[in-house]
């Protein structure tokens, strides 16, 4: 992979009336015709997403929405109730308006709703081509929406500097860390990733969170040594320095335990990503419930990503055998994979979420505050395989 993963990118969402200039908009920051541009009202249908690069911010993904306002009865709500899911992933938002219609009560619920939301903002106020907006106006319409407004006109291209160079001087939210794992090893230490090449396994290329894991490690100054299970024992013997972790895909588990010795720290990839993009504790706690099961309890497996399913996945059939095995409890389960997620979390009595690697840090983060205010328990894939294979842990 030679560029940054959508889900490392800091992610920069436009939102709108239809009509309202959206896609023009996306297309005149580009710099390309990307998105469908016409003047028939909810031309677009769903979200377009371009990657790029925007100077100091870096890597971002442009996200073009469906207007907000969308009356087409059923389709229209489907289109609007996407939009809104996009709300929950957005790290910064672009408020798009025409000079003609202004800034109304909409403008001011969607700012209203950005700032619940503590999403960085500003405001466009498109098609100065067909409607000019003077200098006086812009200023009188800050004031009282207390937002930067930045006139523009997409056809002709004016304000769109400008504009660009104030979205990239806005700033997100900050992680609560930068790296996975690297800035809690010292530069040179070694760590031993354990990679099973099976099945499941993308041919020619490792999956996501070993290749973030390696690089990260590699930024940090660090060692790192990639095995499979089976060569882990003649790694360990062969190596003059004492690695200062192992680090293993979850479903082995049990085998890379009985390998490593108890004084060498071990954890997996999911469970970095437990760490690297929400609430570690929150779901170190969620895992306990796996002792408190009933029969008859509903379970969700939510996966952030869509994949083809092997006879023996990991989802929807190792971690149900898994957990009904150590609860003897007749339980149900539901599953959810990419950005599908439940509305209604309260008929659940637990929820495990995979590692979240093709999610971005505030979607997974929303996902967490779901579940609690929903009071459901929450965990992750390799904490909750961790406790069913009695697995003592460095986290």
């Amino acid at each position: 992979m030679n560029t940054a993963p959508n889900s490392e990118r800091i992610r920069i969402s436009i939102f709108g009336r239809r009509n309202a200039g959206k896609s023009s908009l996306l297309n005149a920051i580009l710099g390309q015709d990307i998105a469908t541009v016409s003047a028939v009202p909810g031309t677009t249908t769903d979200a377009v997403f371009k990657p790029m690069e925007l100077l100091p911010l870096g890597p971002i993904l442009l996200v073009d929405t469906p207007g907000l306002d969308d009356d087409q009865a059923e389709i229209g709500e489907l289109r609007i109730k996407r939009t809104q899911e996009e709300l929950r992933r957005a790290d910064i938002a672009i408020v798009v308006t025409s000079a003609k219609v202004g800034l109304g009560e909409f403008e001011a619920n969607l700012i209203a709703d950005l700032r619940a939301k503590g999403i960085a903002f500003i405001v466009a106020i498109n098609k100065l081509d067909e409607e000019p907006l003077t200098e006086e106006r812009a200023a009188e319409l800050e004031r009282a929406f207390a937002a930067p407004i930045y006139p523009v006109s997409a056809k002709a291209g004016q304000g769109i500097n400008e504009l660009k160079e104030a979205l990239a001087q806005l700033k997100p939210e900050e992680p609560q860390s930068q790296h996975i794992i690297g800035d809690r090893l010292s530069r040179g230490d070694i760590a031993i990733l354990v990679v099973p090449i099976d099945k499941a396994a993308p041919k020619g290329r490792l999956i996501l969170p070993q290749q973030q894991t390696i690089r990260d490690l590699l930024d940090c100054g660090c060692n790192a040594l990639v095995c499979q299970v089976h060569e882990l024992s003649h790694m360990l013997s062969s190596l003059s320095k004492v690695p200062a972790i192992v680090i293993t895909d979850s479903q082995v588990f049990a085998e890379v335990r009985a390998i490593v010795p108890q004084d060498i720290k071990l954890t997996s990839f999911s469970i970095l990503m437990a760490q690297y993009k929400g609430n570690y504790e929150l779901q170190r706690r969620g895992a306990e419930m796996l002792d408190k099961l009933n029969d008859g309890d509903t379970l969700l497996i939510a996966e952030g990503c869509t994949h083809h399913r092997q006879c023996n996945d990991i989802g929807t059939v190792k971690l149900p055998n898994w957990i009904k095995k150590h609860t003897g409890k007749n339980l149900n389960f539901e599953f959810t994979s990419g950005q599908g997620w439940k509305d209604d979390l309260s008929k659940y009595a637990l929820i495990i979420h995979c590692g979240a690697c093709m999610l971005n840090r505030r979607e997974m983060r929303n996902r967490l505050s779901d579940a609690e205010a929903a009071g459901v328990p929450i965990t992750n894939y390799g904490i909750a395989i961790a406790k069913l294979q009695g697995v003592d842990l460095y986290c």
